[in-house]
């Protein structure tokens, strides 16, 4: 049984990660980490995990966790991983963080829009970026896993395949996102009070959300070449979701057949991933409270551009259950190892 710790368990990805391991046959829990709930029951503070979880909430000392686990998640703010990652930890435990700090490859870059110094970077360039359907052969055997950000996720395997053959400008590319306010976080923030966001949508981080750089560094990775994009995101008053609408110029001109076959050569054998047919737009509801991502496209012959969408579940394949699904694969266990969830509906 592989023992877990997770610091950050009562954030939004930390209790759906907690969630998922109850339904998974080879992991169980054993660390609650929690700075704002020490020895506090955590089904005091979910009751969604009454009789279910009765350990109480522990503290985030990850050099007393690293003896007593086989992993971590770290699902913290920017800038806690680094602090407290190091060679000895690394030597006794894999470590999953859920933050971007891993993530982007150039310190300089990181630290230009993170805006804060970071802690470690020695560990970055050993760090995989663990997309698991593009990295996957990567994250075998990795110690330090970056996850990748919720609007990443669906950002890039939205596009992957059109950019990976060569089929669109990958200058050109503008994407347009709209999430859940889970995704804020759980912390008390007057813009995602009840009243703030109901009955409203709103464009925020125009030009300078922090997720541009990862996007554009994988897709440029994809590429062979820079890639520049425009990227904004939105904010949805509803809890869970994301949804990406992506537009970039075609170098050629190309049919619905040819389109899809470059999504099937990507996605067919992808449990995860599915390609949705005759350009069937997706949407978040039939995601929900999966690991699933629906992606699908549509080519739009008038100005010689492809529309390309995706649509996930922002804390389970765009936080919790792509962490889980990393750590299957370090582990050698079956990837849909307690990911099996059939989405939510209504």
């Amino acid at each position: 049984m592989i023992k877990v710790g997770i610091i950050g368990a009562t954030g939004y990805a930390g209790v759906e990660i907690v969630r998922l391991l109850q339904q998974h046959k080879y992991a169980e829990v054993v660390w609650y980490g929690s700075r704002s709930y020490i020895d506090k029951k955590y089904a005091d503070v979910f009751a969604n995990m009454f009789e279910i979880v009765d350990e109480k909430c522990l503290d985030d000392n990850i050099e007393e966790l690293a003896d007593k686990v086989d992993v971590i998640f770290t699902a913290t703010p920017q800038g806690l991983c680094s602090s407290l990652v190091n060679e000895e930890i690394l030597n006794k435990v894999k470590i999953i963080d859920l933050s971007a700090d891993f993530r982007i490859k150039d310190v300089a870059t990181y630290e230009k829009w993170y805006k804060i110094e970071h802690k470690s970077p020695e560990f970055i360039d050993e760090a995989v970026y663990g997309l698991c359907e593009i990295n996957r052969e990567k994250t075998k055997g990795a110690r330090l896993i970056a996850n990748p950000g919720c609007y990443t996720t669906c950002s890039i395997l939205s596009i992957y395949p059109m950019v990976k053959e060569g089929l669109i400008d990958p200058k050109s590319i503008i994407i347009d996102a709209k999430s859940g306010t889970s995704g804020a976080g759980r912390g008390a923030k007057v813009p995602n009070l009840f009243c703030e966001v109901n009955e409203n949508i709103k464009a925020y981080g125009v030009g300078t959300h922090r997720h541009t750089p990862e996007i554009e560094e994988q897709l440029g990775y994809a590429a062979g070449e820079e890639v520049l994009i425009n990227f904004t995101p939105h904010l949805v008053p509803m809890q869970r979701g994301i949804l990406v609408t992506a537009y970039a110029n075609l170098k050629k001109e190309v049919t619905y057949e040819e389109v899809k076959a470059v999504y099937d050569k990507y996605y067919k054998k992808e449990q995860f991933i599915r390609v949705l047919e005759n350009e069937t737009p997706p949407e978040t509801r039939w995601v929900e409270g999966s690991n699933y991502v629906d992606v699908s496209f549509k080519i739009d012959e008038r100005t010689g551009r492809i529309i390309m969408m995706g649509a996930l579940d922002n804390l389970i394949k765009g936080a919790a259950g792509q962490a889980v699904q990393n750590m299957n694969i370090i582990f050698g266990l079956p990837e849909n190892e307690g990911l099996q969830q059939v989405p939510m509906f209504p």
